[in-house]
């Protein structure tokens, strides 16, 4: 099978959404011309036009409520923001506005549109341009939040995301854009709200997100060396939750670490490990485990930003410290 980088796997998302619905435009800063930030729409203005592709001026407040208003009367936009961190300035369209219409109009009105943003450190970019805010969004309702870790995920995620009548948040980590992974050459989705489970084990579940995935992989690698089997589940999409396949994988395990590159207070990962304690109690050997960064701005020093952040070895000790084979982790 072919190899993409995520990039090329969300262009080609784009070209193929765009070619089967003339609906689907695309809108955001630098993305005609110049393709995007991370050329995630390079080439798409040749074959679609201007009108498709729009440039927008840099206000996030603009381009989420003109998608908003976009979808309102029929069309389907792909906006991006170039860092979710300038989601703040948006915030009265994304949570007010695009979240609750559909309900406060009871379904007589849908927004079918997918803001695109990036997220994550681990490139230097500093305090505000590389935050980890998927919580914040994962917290209202009406929002489905997606986060892919592959290419493959990343083409089949936003293909979904693109036809669904709800408002997508599809949050894409900027240190994955040139990682590259086998994808389909035939078109093809992967439906919201199913986790994967990218590697069985039985010893203990890892549940992890975004790059946080591939340092869950290196962590397993390492435990194997140790005797520990460790299963590997990546959600996919935040909301909906595929609780289901979470709850499975820690029931036949019995022993849960869950890792996101946000910080561990308020994250994901509570939620995650709180619905797991309050339904399969009994089947758990000990507390869930989670794993996140320190609990401080992103620091600019790429030393400091890298020990700021989760690493394999956070995840082994979280492993090992469930397992009782170690000590524990931060």
């Amino acid at each position: 099978m072919r190899e993409l980088t995520m990039a090329q796997a969300l262009n080609e998302a784009l070209r193929e959404a765009m070619r089967e619905d003339a609906r689907v435009f695309v809108m955001g800063e630098d993305i005609a011309l110049h393709g995007g930030i991370f050329t995630v729409t390079k080439g798409l203005l040749d074959e679609f036009g201007p009108e498709r592709v729009r440039n927008t001026p840099i206000s996030e407040s603009a381009i989420v409520g003109a998608a908003v208003g976009a979808a309102l009367t029929g069309m389907r936009p792909v906006a991006e923001l170039q860092y979710l961190d300038f989601a703040g300035i948006a915030m009265d369209p994304l949570v007010n506005q695009m979240a609750k219409l559909r309900f406060m109009s009871g379904g007589q009105a849908t927004v079918p549109l997918v803001i695109r943003a990036q997220q994550g450190a681990g490139r230097g970019n500093a305090a505000q341009h590389s935050q980890s805010l998927e919580a914040w969004f994962f917290h209202v309702p009406g929002l489905v939040v997606v986060q892919p870790a592959t290419p493959a995920d990343a083409k089949g995620l936003l293909k979904s995301a693109i036809t669904c009548e709800d408002p997508v948040l599809f949050i894409e980590h900027k240190m994955l854009y040139n990682s590259k992974g086998p994808v389909p050459e035939e078109p093809y989705t992967i439906p919201l709200g199913k986790a994967n489970v990218v590697r069985p084990g039985k010893d203990a579940t890892v549940i992890a997100t975004a790059q946080m995935l591939g340092r869950a992989l290196q962590a397993a690698d390492t435990l194997a060396e140790g005797g520990l089997d460790i299963e590997v589940v990546d959600p996919r999409t935040l909301f909906p939750l595929d609780l289901d396949a979470l709850l499975t994988s820690a029931a036949r395990t019995h022993r849960v670490v869950v890792v996101h590159e946000a910080v561990t207070r308020g994250g994901i990962g509570a939620e995650i490990a709180s619905r797991i304690t309050e339904q399969i109690f009994d089947e758990l050997d000990g507390p869930v485990a989670r794993v996140g960064s320190l609990e401080v701005p992103v620091p600019y020093n790429p030393k400091l930003e890298q020990a700021m952040m989760p690493q394999a070895a956070d995840i082994v000790a979280a492993v090992r410290r469930v397992c009782y084979t170690g000590a524990g982790a931060r």
